[in-house]
C-alpha cells in the first residue's frame, strides 16, 4: 500500500512539473517569436520600463501572440491592476490655454517658473502635475549646454545684508538688426535685493557718461557703499574715479580674467541675453531703449526669482523695507 501511494504521488508531481514546463516553454516561445521579429534592431530601441511603455508590450502581447492578459502581465512583470486602470481625471482647459500663453510669452521660462506665476493668477495646481502638463504639450526648450570649467578653490565673497551695500556693474553689447551696427548697455545691479537699478543704451558709452548715469541713479534710490567692477578703461577713468570719491563710495575691482568674481551682473547679464538681446530684433537705437527698458520694469516688478522665494525684486525690497 505504501509503496502504491508514493508511486501516485511520483506520477502527480511529474505531471505538475509537465505543466511548468509547458508554460515556460510557452513564454520562452512568445520571447524567442519577438526577438525573431526585431532582429538585430532591438537594440534601437528603448528598454521597456515604466508603467506605459509595460502596458503597451502586454498589450502586443496579448493581441499578436494570443497570451492571457494574466500571463502577458506575468511576462511583463506588471501588476493587472495597473495595466487595467484608465485615467478619469480630464485637466482643465483653461489651465493647459494658460500655460501655453505663458510658455509662448516667456519662452526662457521652465515649468517651476511658469508654476509661480499660475499661483499668482489663482489657478490652485501643484508643481507635479504643471510639469506633466508641460512636458504633454512639449513646452520645454533645448537649453545650451554650458562649458565646464576647471575646478579651482573658491573664496566666498561676504554676501550683502541690506539694499544699497553693494552695487554690481558691467557692459554687454548688441547689435541692430537693419544697419549692423553695434550699441552697449550699462547694467547696475542691487546684489542683495536684485534690482536692475540701471541698464543705459548707447553706441559709445564713456567714462563721463558712466558718472554721469550713476549720480542720476544715486539721486533717486541713495548712494551705495560700494560698486563691484571690472578693470576696463570707462569704470577706471577718472571721471568715475572722482565721482565715488565725492560721495564716499567704495571701487570693489575685480582681479583680471576672473568674472565669477563679479557673479551677480554676470548671472544678471545671462538672463538679460536670452529673455531680452536673444529674443528681439531691434530696428533703431530708440527700439533698443523702449524694448530694453519695459523688459527691465518686467524683471524686476512681474519676474518671480528663486533666490528670493519665488517673489520679484520689488517685493523682497518692499518686504525688507517694511
Amino acid at each position: 500500500m505504501e509503496v502504491e501511494v508514493r508511486r501516485h504521488e511520483r506520477q502527480r508531481r511529474a505531471q505538475v512539473e509537465i505543466a511548468r514546463g509547458r508554460k515556460s516553454e510557452a513564454e520562452e516561445a512568445c520571447r524567442r517569436s519577438l526577438d525573431r521579429q526585431h532582429g538585430s534592431q532591438r537594440y534601437q530601441f528603448k528598454k521597456v520600463v515604466g508603467p506605459a511603455a509595460r502596458k503597451a508590450a502586454a498589450d502586443h502581447a496579448a493581441t499578436v501572440h494570443g497570451l492571457s492578459e494574466r500571463r502577458a502581465c506575468r511576462l511583463m512583470r506588471l501588476n493587472r491592476g495597473t495595466k487595467r486602470y484608465r485615467r478619469q481625471k480630464v485637466d482643465d482647459p483653461k489651465l493647459v490655454e494658460r500655460m501655453k500663453e505663458l510658455a509662448a510669452h516667456r519662452r526662457k521660462f521652465g515649468y517651476r517658473r511658469l508654476h509661480t506665476l499660475l499661483k499668482r493668477e489663482g489657478f490652485k495646481v501643484n508643481q507635479k502635475k504643471v510639469r506633466r502638463i508641460y512636458r504633454e504639450q512639449r513646452l520645454s526648450i533645448k537649453l545650451r549646454k554650458r562649458t565646464k570649467v576647471r575646478s579651482i578653490i573658491r573664496v566666498p565673497i561676504a554676501a550683502p545684508t541690506k539694499s544699497n551695500e553693494r552695487w554690481s556693474m558691467d557692459f554687454v553689447s548688441d547689435q541692430l538688426g537693419p544697419s549692423g551696427r553695434r550699441f552697449r548697455t550699462l547694467n547696475v545691479v542691487d546684489e542683495f535685493t536684485r534690482e536692475s537699478v540701471l541698464i543705459y543704451i548707447d553706441f559709445s558709452i564713456p567714462g563721463t557718461t558712466v558718472a554721469r548715469e550713476l549720480e542720476k541713479v544715486r539721486e533717486i534710490r541713495g548712494s551705495p557703499m560700494s560698486i563691484v567692477i571690472d578693470n576696463g578703461s570707462e569704470c577706471t577713468g577718472r571721471a568715475v574715479d572722482a565721482w565715488a570719491h565725492k560721495h564716499g563710495i567704495k571701487h570693489d575691482f575685480i582681479r583680471p580674467g576672473k568674472p565669477q568674481e563679479n557673479a551677480f551682473i554676470e548671472s544678471f547679464n545671462g538672463k538679460f541675453r536670452e529673455e531680452c538681446l536673444s529674443e528681439n530684433w531691434f530696428v533703431s537705437l530708440e527700439d533698443a531703449r523702449w524694448t530694453i527698458e519695459e523688459w527691465r520694469l518686467d524683471y524686476i516688478n512681474e519676474r518671480p526669482h528663486s533666490s528670493l522665494g519665488n517673489l520679484t525684486p520689488t517685493e523682497f525690497a518692499a518686504k525688507q523695507a517694511g
